[in-house]
């Protein structure tokens, strides 16, 4: 059995903490193993798809980003909070259509990874986030709004002030705390 095989075996073992192990073996493999991780990544088994996934996010090749795109789509919520995860550590613009679409996701820890990967492609995100922060959804709203407040660009100014008045008091929060770190909404009066 090659490196390569051994290291794939542990990866699906069911043991999560040999798993975690083979990551390490599997990315340093990147050449060899890249192939394997990506038809793994269709694979009938669900848990074998999220380890795929997040062996995938250890390597740095620009095939990566594009297949943890394809598994937003998953129907396992797990897999798709792992690729939002993946996302986040090698953001990629492509996807953000995408993650904007699971930011309204039924299971609310897929859609806040997926505001955390929009806050990590930084400006690029910003018309599609403020373009959720007009959402029906308060829940789309409350992680639009909390992923601006991280990239803070300048060009979401105008919507985070109109977000001030939102009917959601997190929401409200967010474009607060927004305004504050871009240091918008700071008005002195001299006394007088």
């Amino acid at each position: 059995m090659t490196d390569l095989e051994a290291a794939l075996a542990t990866l699906f073992s069911g043991d999560d903490s040999q798993a975690e192990a083979a990551i390490a073996v599997l990315a340093a493999l990147a050449p060899s193993a890249l192939p394997r991780l990506l038809i793994a990544l269709e694979d009938p088994h669900s848990d074998h798809r999220w380890w795929a996934a997040r062996a995938l996010a250890a390597i740095d090749d620009p095939r990566v980003p594009p297949a943890l795109q394809r598994a937003l789509a998953d129907p396992d919520a797990a897999v798709r909070q792992c690729a939002a995860l993946g996302l986040r550590l090698r953001p990629h613009p492509g996807a953000a259509a995408d993650l904007i679409d699971l930011l309204n996701d039924g299971d609310r820890l897929t859609a806040r990874l997926a505001g955390d990967a929009l806050a990590a492609l930084g400006a690029p995100a910003t018309p599609l986030l403020v373009e959720a922060l007009s959402s029906p959804q308060a829940a789309v709203r409350i992680e639009a709004s909390r992923a601006l407040a991280s990239i803070q660009d300048k060009e979401s100014i105008g919507a985070l002030i109109a977000a001030v008045d939102d009917p959601s008091a997190v929401v409200q929060y967010w474009a607060e705390e927004a305004l504050d770190r871009m240091g918008v909404g700071m008005v002195y009066f001299k006394p007088g």
